[in-house]
């Protein structure tokens, strides 16, 4: 976001998601077809100090994106009503967060990427107090990020690296100690942008 831009509150954001059309799809380089549809919910949590954005730390030995920083998600199967059905239902079942704590506010574009998953972004603001129970499988660790860190491009980097034979660019955020890159911070780069009403 810009420097004049407000700082991002729950009424704002909601008034921005609700206004703002969703324009077009997101690709990594080298994306192909046959992509599987795929959703994650990006939970702000209304804490007193501001919007904070719940971050899971997926487990070393998953097939996908093994120990990577991620949303609660996963792929939507063919008994859920939506995507964003899909999201909530992942979210209950890797973190524990009942969906009567999730208001559901708005959409990201769809994030395609080079690993084969379309995915749905599903914006949902979360209420506390709640309590959450980690699938020790799929989740290592849960934590929280102040939104208006990870939205503010001075906070942003770009990186580089070898993938499928091609050198390939990412969006990074470092946030003691933790490198969010990848998928992630892509979407959070394209909710930054849309809340400050620019494009990729």
């Amino acid at each position: 976001m810009s420097r004049n831009a407000p700082v991002p509150t729950a009424e704002w954001l909601r008034a921005r998601l609700g206004s703002t059309a969703i324009v077009g799809d997101i690709h990594e380089p080298g994306v192909g077809a046959g992509l599987r549809d795929a959703a994650v919910l990006v939970p702000l949590v209304a804490r007193d100090e501001g919007l904070h954005v719940l971050l899971t730390q997926r487990t070393d030995h998953l097939h996908h994106h093994p120990g990577q920083i991620s949303f609660p998600g996963g792929r939507v199967e063919a008994d859920d009503a939506s995507d964003v059905d899909a999201a909530l239902r992942e979210t209950e079942e890797e973190i524990g967060l009942a969906r009567h704590h999730i208001d559901v506010i708005g959409k990201l574009p769809r994030y395609h990427t080079v690993t084969g998953f379309a995915i749905s972004p599903v914006v949902g603001l979360v209420t506390p107090p709640f309590e959450l129970a980690l699938d020790d499988f799929e989740v290592a660790e849960v934590f929280e990020v102040p939104l208006a860190f990870l939205v503010d491009p001075a906070n942003r980097e770009t990186h580089s690296i070898e993938y499928g034979g091609e050198l390939r660019t990412y969006f990074a955020m470092p946030w003691q100690g933790r490198f969010i890159w990848g998928a992630t911070a892509g979407m959070l780069v394209s909710l930054a942008e849309l809340l400050s009403g620019g494009t990729r």
